[in-house]
């Protein structure tokens, strides 16, 4: 089972977001910090629910080269992503799920669901993030801010975090995902998910809310580095959005 890296975001809210909230405030605790969020259980924002219809891919396929081939998006989006999408609908359709309401619901409860429920609702979810995360290529691609403050404070440098969480990337055993997340303790957490796995499962390895996914399956990078993920993920930094995973933590301060 993955692991997970952790630092007290609290004390980071105190010093630098909320100066009167006392240090050891638990999520629950902190529930005025959180008025956004559907439930304390699934820790979803509002504004960032997920449907079940897949969204237009945010940029063009060729739009991360050299990074991520044009053939390697196609192919990713429109055939793989867009499977999840199709598939988690017939399961809500005949699991009796409303998909007038948030993805979010089902994945927090996801061990009353089925496998297809649950590797294609994930599948869809993770992918949807995925794209989000991402944009053109930009070097010296690095946050800045409070979210900058926070990786620092916990990792030291922005390097050394790159180095943990590329670790949970390389070393996730077959097919899965790395994620930079804020888990049930309000900790800023990395860690890894195996399959379509996610945070948000009441059943994954690792709980919270995501902050930034990196898919790890080989169809998102074999094209182009073939066997070689750890060229992938090295490269991969460089088309990181960074403004959006801002915004996610925001949404947690």
């Amino acid at each position: 089972m993955a692991t997970s890296h952790k630092t007290n975001r609290r004390a980071f809210i105190a010093n630098t977001v909320k100066g009167g909230l006392a240090a050891g405030v638990g999520l629950s605790a902190a529930a005025p910090l959180l008025q956004s969020f559907t439930t304390k259980e699934n820790f979803m924002p509002v504004n960032f629910a997920t449907g079940f219809d897949q969204q237009p891919l945010p940029y063009a396929y060729n739009a991360l080269e050299n990074v991520i081939d044009a053939m390697t998006m196609e192919l990713h989006y429109s055939k793989h992503a867009a499977a999840y999408s199709k598939n988690v609908k017939d399961a809500a359709a005949a699991e009796k799920v409303d998909i007038t309401k948030p993805l979010e619901d089902v994945l927090a409860n996801i061990s009353k669901y089925s496998a297809k429920m649950r590797n294609n609702g994930g599948g869809h979810y993770n992918h949807e993030m995925f794209w989000q995360c991402m944009r053109p290529k930009r070097e010296g691609n690095a946050p800045t801010g409070k979210l900058l403050a926070a990786i620092e404070k916990e990792f030291n440098s922005f390097d050394n975090f790159k180095k943990q969480f590329a670790d949970f990337g390389k070393n996730r055993f077959g097919s899965g995902w790395a994620w930079l997340y804020i888990n049930k303790e309000n900790l800023i957490t990395i860690g890894s998910t195996v399959n379509q796995d996610n945070p948000l499962m009441d059943i994954a390895e690792i709980k919270g809310f995501p902050l930034l996914g990196l898919d790890v399956w080989e169809h998102a990078y074999y094209l182009k580095y073939q066997n070689r993920r750890a060229d992938y993920i090295d490269a991969w930094w460089n088309v990181v959005n960074w403004d959006y995973v801002q915004q996610r933590f925001d949404k947690m301060g």
